[in-house]
């Protein structure tokens, strides 16, 4: 006799059982254990296989009569889902495209990062896992291959960038991992696996500079018709993608009006905005010296918020009332990120800084980000979703992130603390306006590369055009920018996801807020909104307006 509240929920369970034994990095990650020594195949024909497994798992779930409005939200997020998946696959943007922010190489090393690490059974697998390495890089390989033999390939730019990234972890970097895992070289294996992890790295790095990145194309942008379905996939909206762009423009322009009044409070009345991030940068006020200092504040932050907003605007669950803070491996991204608590919460939830090499940081651009990473943004509610388990299936829970919902519920937590009047101090609210700036200025910049729209001098958006209005108008750091370039011409659609989810969260609010007048409770909302779970926006607006 079954133990799940209904078929669909068993039928979720059996896809994230199934999932883990096809993908030992998701076990790891949902901390199912029994494969921590395996890697991912990313062959065409593990690929291939998948997708015929979640083809059979939509046709068995169509097929289930939901008993109730929990069952029905279940089925429709795990069969939306996963048919968005397959879409991707059946025109093989999956299998081909990449960028410095996703792609197999970077997944390998950052599953590193939350595996069991003490004692010897725990370091055999670390072995086990860096010896696998050579094998899941060449079915990798192979797929890029039998892709661009049907002339599918990525930008050249994004082969070159992911090129780097080899480079940096076959540097050093991964026997480096291995010195931070086992300093007194008590297990010499580990080590002699982590070298040769290297060897196939620096190899890879070559083989995209000479062997890949001469057959992909030249144009960054992908164009409208490939630049819809990720649209959708990230988002789960049906936009206007011109609308979209247009209203961004917009936006950062209401962004950047407000910057110019907090900067005045500073003084800096006539400076640019790229000369007021350079001051705050080099302001002193909110200094922090060495990356241990750093992971002191986030943490000591994090708490702070959690005791400030818990009983008040949120009900937050003990069991998740404690976030924790690491330091990126070298070689990740620009932009700071979040992984979620394993599915028994022995491993919690975790933000990641990356240093870029840097010692010295300044919190007035850290601030904001860490309520949108930490609380109230990421940890609470990808964390909450972890432990509803009687109102949310397995698959809900674990497999169903949305960037529509996800990011836009994170950049709604960074607007709430400025509500509440966070962003006081007019650097840490430049801080802010500057996150705020960077996701309108994805908007433009993301659409209008990949659509092919003209900038704002009458020429074609393109990377250089992109890069210095991240600098000049979203206040980023150079070397950030670049990063957040190279981001999105390799992922597109993606990018747009923040501000487009930021817009619904604040609609079906405001909406439930003229709905119900004075009987509308911003905790209760709240505690309603991310226990639903996540799903795409237009889905997300429909269900959210029942809420009493």
């Amino acid at each position: 006799m079954s133990t799940h509240r209904s078929a669909i929920f068993q039928l979720s369970d059996e896809y994230v059982v199934e999932n883990a034994r096809l993908s030992p990095m998701s076990a790891t990650s949902l901390g199912i254990a029994g494969s921590d020594h395996l890697l991912d195949d990313f062959s065409l024909a593990h690929e291939t296989k998948v997708a015929e497994y979640v083809r059979d798992v939509i046709a068995r779930a169509q097929a289930i009569t939901p008993i109730d409005e929990i069952d029905r939200i279940a089925k429709d997020v795990l069969v939306d889902r996963l048919a968005s998946r397959v879409s991707l696959f059946d025109s093989g943007e999956s299998l081909y495209r990449f960028s410095p922010i996703v792609n197999p190489i970077s997944s390998i090393r950052s599953i590193f990062t939350i595996m069991k690490v003490d004692g010897p059974d725990a370091l055999a697998n670390v072995t086990a896992r860096l010896n696998a390495i050579g094998a899941a890089v060449e079915s990798w390989k192979s797929t890029l291959d039998a892709m661009a033999a049907k002339g599918k390939v990525v930008a050249r730019r994004q082969s070159i960038a992911v090129a780097e990234q080899a480079r940096v972890h076959g540097d050093g970097g991964y026997e480096e991992m291995a010195r931070s895992f086992d300093p007194e070289n008590n297990y010499p294996e580990l080590h002699i696996a982590a070298k040769s992890a290297e060897k196939v790295l620096s190899e890879l790095s070559t083989w995209l500079l000479n062997v890949h990145a001469p057959r992909c194309v030249e144009a960054d942008g992908v164009g409208a018709d490939l630049y819809a379905p990720w649209a959708e996939h990230f988002t789960g909206a049906d936009l206007d993608l011109r609308a979209t762009y247009e209203w961004g423009v917009a936006d950062l322009q209401q962004i950047n009006d407000r910057m110019r009044v907090a900067a005045a409070k500073l003084g800096l009345e006539g400076k640019s905005l790229k000369e007021v991030a350079e001051y705050c940068e080099e302001a002193e006020l909110h200094r922090i010296d060495g990356a241990d200092n750093l992971l002191a504040k986030l943490k000591e932050f994090t708490q702070e918020a959690i005791e400030r907003l818990d009983g008040v605007y949120f009900d937050i669950d003990p069991r998740i009332k404690f976030c924790d803070a690491q330091l990126a491996p070298e070689g990740s991204a620009a932009a700071p990120y979040y992984m979620p608590p394993s599915e028994d919460l022995a491993r919690p939830g975790t933000t990641w800084y990356p240093t870029l090499g840097h010692t010295r940081f300044n919190f007035w651009h850290i601030a904001s980000t860490w309520y949108h990473e930490a609380v109230p943004g990421h940890h609470l509610q990808c964390a909450t979703a972890v432990i509803e388990a009687d109102r949310l299936s397995r698959f809900q829970r674990t497999e169903a992130w949305i960037s529509g919902y996800g990011e836009g519920w994170a950049l709604y937590a960074e607007r709430f603390m400025d509500e509440l009047g966070a962003f006081d101090d007019p650097a840490i609210e430049l801080g802010y306006l500057s996150g705020q700036a960077l996701r309108a200025a994805r908007i433009v910049v993301d659409i209008g590369m990949h659509c092919g729209y003209t900038d704002f001098d009458g020429n074609l958006w393109n990377a250089d055009s992109a890069y210095n209005l991240l600098v000049e108008r979203g206040m980023l750091a150079p070397d950030f920018a670049k990063s957040e370039v190279e981001r999105y011409l390799g992922w597109p659609g993606q990018a747009i996801s923040y501000k487009v989810g930021e817009r619904v969260w604040m609609k079906v609010r405001e909406d439930a807020k003229a709905r119900l007048g004075s009987n509308f409770d911003i905790k209760a909302w709240h505690n309603y909104a991310l226990k639903i779970g996540p799903m795409g926006l237009d889905k997300f607006e429909k269900e959210m307006a029942i809420f009493q």
